[in-house]
């Protein structure tokens, strides 16, 4: 990718300090910021003001600086995504009799623990259930149960009057024909099927919840003779090709343009021919790089449908961890090559017989750091790299290849020996909780802005990058700390949070020269905009900044200036015609705000969006009615000034005079 590089007209915040910032998924500390705080808002901005300039326009702002990541981690994908209630369904651990599968330390972790160990218990006595290892139907061994006997999960949630439906394979373990039994407690109705023959039968139940309850349980009982069980599955009814419906509206109104996936650590030691082909028949396995089971129930399939359902672009990381340049070109050709390539006929043998269109992929992730599978020195990393990106151009000129970078030597390494194999380097960081309001909000803007400092530098400094314009993918960034209420690093946010993310968004606006796409992470429950329970889903209050910017911030940024202690931004729409401003408020104080414009005037009824509270830490809970909103309202122009709420996130749509 070659865009025409020009100088990004700077946005002049006067409260914003600058500060390094940390790459990679280690927590990084919290450092002072320097930001006004409340308590000196009065003697150091007496006189509030913001001045635009509409002459000085900077580069036009990529619309994927608004793109998300998902990760197979904790919540984000199963649980939160993927519409499959059972947990470890084709039985990755062995069944016992006691039902333990939360850890001890788990259990402080909130209402969505991690399993550690099998979720299904023993009906019957001890023995009544074995593992049988000479033929399982997936994995290394499938459940035997003995006649008057049975399986059972807890632990389901189900809601009065919804339709949930599921199937389970079956066979006869070789004594005579048995009777399996579904039922699901919480739900009217129960399902029989004859257990025959030495070839596994897919039977398929469904059942009506006559209950709202998150202690519903699914039980498989056997009569007769013993039966063996493969995998069973069980969905709400209103589930969109194996996706949550609930959660698929939330995305929808985030109507992010791209996706990345799979991973995060996940992806260094990810076989994604794991998750191809026959679901039931994928493997289980141990989570590479965090807890729990990968059940390779959402594979690159799975992630194109749901690319295609919301209207996004995909994203794909490759593993360069523990994997090959020979596995990531396979990749490559499975996505997109033609259905007379081998991996294309596989592709095209699995009901997809057209190419995909992926034009983002990423060489790894973060392989700068020890905690990272296949880790490995910068001198090594470089030589995989070019040999990732020379055999995967190879297969399919086409694509746009994205680095690993971390701003600091690894990101000067990468640039001076690898600028000929990369369009994009990507660059990570996370914040922890600030000292007080106005510096926990400044972190992430003072911490985009560093990346982009840094990158200026580099190009500046090394010959390689002449007459190159590798912009960044800042395709990590977030917020992260507090307990794990929703799952495995399943963070909760607050309306102070939401600010910060806005001030984010302004800063990657102000460097539109060389910010070229950012993924916000991780989309749901993992450190996520969207936070699910087992039955429902709602925006987070950084997730409403993000739809909000999303839907109505300009794409062509412009110069201000203001004596407070706020974060403003503006940029005017695509056409010209609208002027756009952004205003951050981290006080506890309502403040009217002098606005000169020049360069242009204002004529006609505005929109204001703003997202406020008196209470920074207000947050939004899946399932109750939310604490924090998008609020919106009418404006009249001309105006001179700008009012804004405290503990608040302001957007302006006003229209212009035509010249």
């Amino acid at each position: 990718m070659r865009r025409t590089h020009l100088v990004c007209v700077g946005l002049f915040v006067l409260w914003l300090g600058s500060m390094p910032a940390r790459g990679g998924t280690e927590q990084p500390e919290s450092e002072p910021a320097n930001a006004l705080s409340d308590a000196s808002f009065e003697q150091s901005a007496r006189k509030p003001s913001i001045v635009i300039d509409a002459t000085q326009k900077g580069q036009p702002i990529s619309k994927y600086i608004y793109g998300q990541f998902i990760e197979h981690l904790g919540r984000c994908i199963y649980g939160g995504i993927w519409a499959e209630m059972l947990e470890d369904r084709k039985f990755y651990y062995p069944i016992t009799p006691e039902y333990a599968p939360y850890g001890p330390a788990d259990a402080a972790r909130g209402p969505l623990p991690v399993v550690a160990a099998s979720p299904w218990q023993i009906i019957g006595g001890p023995d009544s259930v074995t593992m049988d290892t000479a033929a399982p139907f997936v994995g290394e061994h499938s459940p035997r149960i003995r006649e008057g006997s049975g399986i059972r999960q807890n632990d389901l949630a189900v809601v009065n009057g919804k339709k949930y439906v599921g199937y389970v394979w079956i066979k006869a373990a070789g004594d005579g024909p048995g009777i399996v039994k579904v039922t699901l407690k919480g739900a009217e109705g129960a399902w029989s099927f004859q257990c025959a023959g030495d070839q596994y039968a897919r039977q398929s139940f469904e059942f009506l919840a006559s209950d709202s309850t998150d202690r519903a349980s699914l039980t498989i009982e056997v009569d007769q003779h013993p039966c063996h069980v493969g995998t069973v599955s069980l969905m709400p009814a209103d589930n969109i090709e194996g996706l949550r419906a609930d959660t698929l509206e939330v995305l929808k109104q985030l109507n992010s343009p791209v996706y990345r996936w799979p991973g995060g650590n996940f992806v260094s030691g990810y076989n994604w021919k794991d998750g191809i082909g026959d679901r039931d028949r994928r493997p289980p396995r141990k989570n590479p790089a965090w807890t729990g089971v990968e059940h390779n129930d959402f594979g690159l399939d799975e992630f194109m449908t749901f690319c295609r359902i919301l209207n996004t672009e995909p994203y794909i990381a490759l593993n360069s961890g523990l994997g090959d340049a020979t596995s990531a070109v396979e990749e490559l050709q499975y996505a997109t090559g033609a259905a007379d390539t081998p991996m294309g006929a596989w592709r095209a043998k699995n009901g997809h017989a057209q190419p995909y269109e992926v034009k983002w992929w990423s060489i790894g992730n973060e392989m700068y750091g020890s905690w990272q599978l296949g880790h490995m020195s910068l001198e090594e990393y470089t030589r995989k790299h070019n040999e990732f990106a020379a055999a995967l151009r190879a297969e399919n000129s086409s694509i746009q290849v994205v680095a690993v970078g971390d701003a600091g030597p690894w990101s000067e390494g990468m640039l001076q020996n690898c600028a000929d194999s990369m369009d994009l380097i990507s660059e990570h960081f996370y914040r922890q909780e600030g000292p007080d309001l106005a510096s926990h909000v400044a972190q992430m803007a003072q911490s985009v802005r560093a990346k982009a400092d840094a990158h200026r530098s580099y190009r500046e400094r090394f010959p390689a990058l002449q007459g190159k314009d590798i912009d960044i993918a800042l395709d990590e960034w977030n917020y992260w700390y507090g307990p794990h209420v929703f799952g495995e690093l399943g963070t909760r946010y607050f309306l102070k949070d939401a600010l910060g993310i806005a001030g984010g968004l302004h800063e990657y606006t102000r460097q539109s020269d060389i910010m070229f796409m950012a993924n916000y992470a991780q989309t749901v429950n993992v450190i996520g905009c969207i936070k699910t329970s087992k039955t429902y889903a709602s925006m987070e209050t950084t997730g409403l900044v993000l739809q909000l910017y999303r839907a109505h911030y300009g794409s062509v940024p412009l110069s201000v200036t203001t004596q407070s202690p706020l974060d403003v931004a503006a940029a005017l729409s695509e056409d010209g015609r609208t002027l756009t401003v952004g205003v951050v408020n981290p006080t506890l104080q309502t403040l009217d705000l002098p606005l000169e414009l020049q360069g242009a005037a204002l004529e006609g009824t505005g929109r204001r969006w703003q997202i406020a509270g008196s209470d920074p830490m207000a947050y939004n809970e899946p399932g109750q009615a939310p604490n924090v909103r998008i609020q919106e309202a009418e404006v009249a122009t001309p105006l001179d000034q700008l009012t804004v709420e405290p503990c608040s996130v302001t957007l302006f749509a006003l229209p212009l005079k035509n010249n």
